[in-house]
């Protein structure tokens, strides 16, 4: 690796299945830590920004910390309510861990990354690389600089300061390699600063910086109390922490283009917040109190309604500004299986289920006394939202062709009941007709006549996101409607423990595309509602368990291969494992409505 070139060191860590990466996020940035130590995605300064480390889809840029020894077996685990995490690695000779996040809260414009490496057992031998390349790998690293033993570089637009490789070497392809050496018991301290702006303060201080980020961590995350697996609830609350700006916004997930479907040109840009995943992670941390993430939900969505009102896009950077359309870039050869696409063509689309989650977001907050006059103001503007474009076809949860989804109707009729319950009789019953009128429309052209509900009035076919209709009060659980799609969703939809979505043609389900694993934690919360708790704990259970050592989840699941699809973390599957957690701990008719 010493006299190695660019290639020759990206070569040396290739892109791994997904259930081996772990997450560091700090709210403004998020890094993708392989099983070998490298760091093969990180986007800076912000979640949405060119990646300056993205050898995960093709790119260029690479920071790894990883054993010397040829032969080792990895492990890893994060401490407790935190996104810190300790990559473990068993030598022929020893074991290594690095302890690695990025400082926490996350400044806006500047990342810093915290690795520290620790000789467990034995003396260590770890190589170092690091060899930033911004925009996706267009930018080698340039205007290198060593003074007092800490490096400045620039790549691109982006401005770096590594402090800790005293001993780094300069390669020929333009990286800084290092080899370190630690006796039992020892550690030492990496600190990489990225900024697109001038790095003019003396270099963190690593001691200080571990400090401060234990105790952020540790007053970020609440310990949920009454739920089933405590532990994974209180990492999904993490998850959902890291990937939720100083702003309120939450991204989806933190990484693009990674593919649902090998070869499908199923890949997407989640880097961007959506209005009905962030409403889902509201809800869902409702259930287990009024804790910050549910202010932060709150806050975001209130100022995107009040600014835009019934032409609410479906999705927005966290700063409150538009999604980027979709480019492709050709010059990447794409995670295997995929393409590189950057940016969303969401910005096209009107999703109407969106404003009914919107009331129901905040219906939660009511309950929880966290509604301000501002807020108020935002339920009144997604009602009247409501009231003017209820009757137009949309692209629905599932963003696809334009039509008037039942899901999409049911959704405004159980926000407006929700929210109709914490307002003044005068607008109770006005909000209470209107869901009156809604929810008799969608009887009229949905119901199928086997009794369910269908998807929409050309679309027969049962769909997994009509379970919603019934788990967040459209109608009640025992209406014969709500029964028939739980049984109709389960027989035609469920197999294995997991939930599809909908069927899209002939072929077997698991042949067009994974288990969707928010459907399998809706399967969950439908059954218990249905006093049916065994088996409840048991959709929960399978669903749970579809990870990887480091216990994050993706948005599909491909049952046959076991293994994880699509973009990593998905934020909605996090927000609805907390949910799922604390509903099945308590009764049904505990439950809230």
């Amino acid at each position: 690796m010493r006299n190695a070139d660019t290639r020759d060191l990206a070569a040396a860590f290739p892109p791994r299945v997904l259930r081996e990466y772990a997450l560091l996020a700090d709210g403004e940035r998020g890094i993708l830590v392989g099983p070998r130590g490298d760091f093969a995605w990180m986007c800076a300064p912000r979640f949405d920004s060119d990646a300056v480390f993205s050898t995960l889809v093709g790119g260029g840029g690479l920071y790894a910390v990883t054993p010397a020894e040829a032969r080792f077996v990895w492990g890893g685990y994060y401490e407790d309510g935190s996104l810190i995490w300790r990559s473990r690695w068993v030598t022929t000779t020893g074991i290594i861990e690095c302890r690695e996040a990025l400082a926490f809260p996350g400044d806006p414009g500047t990342a810093v990354v915290l690795r520290r490496v620790i000789a467990l057992k034995g003396a260590a031998r770890v190589r170092v690389v690091l060899d930033a390349r911004a925009g996706f790998g267009r930018h080698a690293m340039g205007d290198l600089s060593h003074h007092d033993g800490t490096w400045t570089a620039r790549s691109g637009p982006l401005r770096l300061r590594w402090s800790g490789a005293k001993a780094a070497r300069h390669t020929s392809g333009g990286a800084l390699t290092a080899d370190l050496e630690l006796a039992e018991g020892a550690r030492h301290d990496l600190v990489l600063e990225i900024s697109e702006q001038t790095l003019t303060d003396r270099p963190v201080e690593a001691a200080a910086a571990w400090e401060a980020t234990e105790a952020a961590w540790g007053r970020a995350v609440p310990e949920p109390r009454d739920t089933l697996a405590t532990r994974d609830a209180r990492h999904a609350y993490a998850v959902l922490r890291g990937l939720t700006s100083a702003g309120g916004g939450m991204v989806a997930a933190a990484t693009m283009s990674l593919p649902e479907r090998a070869a499908a040109g199923r890949n997407y840009d989640y880097r961007y917040a959506w209005i009905r995943d962030q409403c889902y992670a509201g809800q869902a941390v409702a259930v287990t109190g009024a804790h910050p993430l549910l202010d932060d939900a709150v806050a975001f969505i209130s100022e995107r309604i009040l600014a835009d009102g019934p032409q609410l896009k479906p999705a927005y950077r966290t700063d409150g500004g538009a999604v980027p359309d979709e480019r492709s870039l050709a010059h990447l050869v794409g995670y295997p299986g995929g393409a590189d696409k950057v940016g969303n063509w969401v910005n096209r689309q009107f999703q109407l289920d969106a404003f009914g989650e919107v009331l129901l977001l905040f219906a939660a907050a009511a309950r929880h006394d966290r509604l301000g006059s501002v807020h108020w103001r935002a339920v009144e503007t997604t009602v009247a939202a409501i009231e003017a474009r209820w009757g137009e076809p949309d692209a629905g949860i599932w963003e696809i062709d334009n039509q008037r989804w039942a899901h999409s109707r049911l959704m405004c009729v159980a926000g407006l009941w929700a929210m109709a319950a914490q307002a003044s009789p005068a607008r109770a019953g006005t909000w209470s007709g209107l869901a009156d009128a809604i929810l008799a429309d969608a009887v009229s052209d949905c119901v199928h006549p086997s009794g369910r509900w269908q998807r929409s009035p050309g679309d027969e076919r049962v769909d997994a996101a009509l379970l919603l209709a019934a788990i967040r009060g459209a109608l009640p659980a025992n209406d014969p409607r709500s029964q028939a799609t739980v049984v109709a969703v389960e027989t035609e939809l469920g197999r294995d423990g997991y939930v599809y979505r909908f069927r899209q043609d002939r072929r077997p389900l698991e042949d067009a595309e994974g288990a969707f694993l928010l459907c399998g934690f809706l399967m969950a919360l439908a059954t218990h509602q249905q006093g049916r708790d065994v088996e409840a704990r048991a959709w929960f259970e399978r669903n749970r368990a579809s990870c990887g050592p480091p216990g994050l989840l993706t948005e599909e699941f491909d049952v046959g291969q076991r293994q994880l699809r699509g973009n990593i973390p998905q934020a909605f599957v996090h927000a609805l494992l907390i949910e799922t957690a604390a509903d099945l701990a308590r009764p049904p008719q505990e439950s809230p409505p």
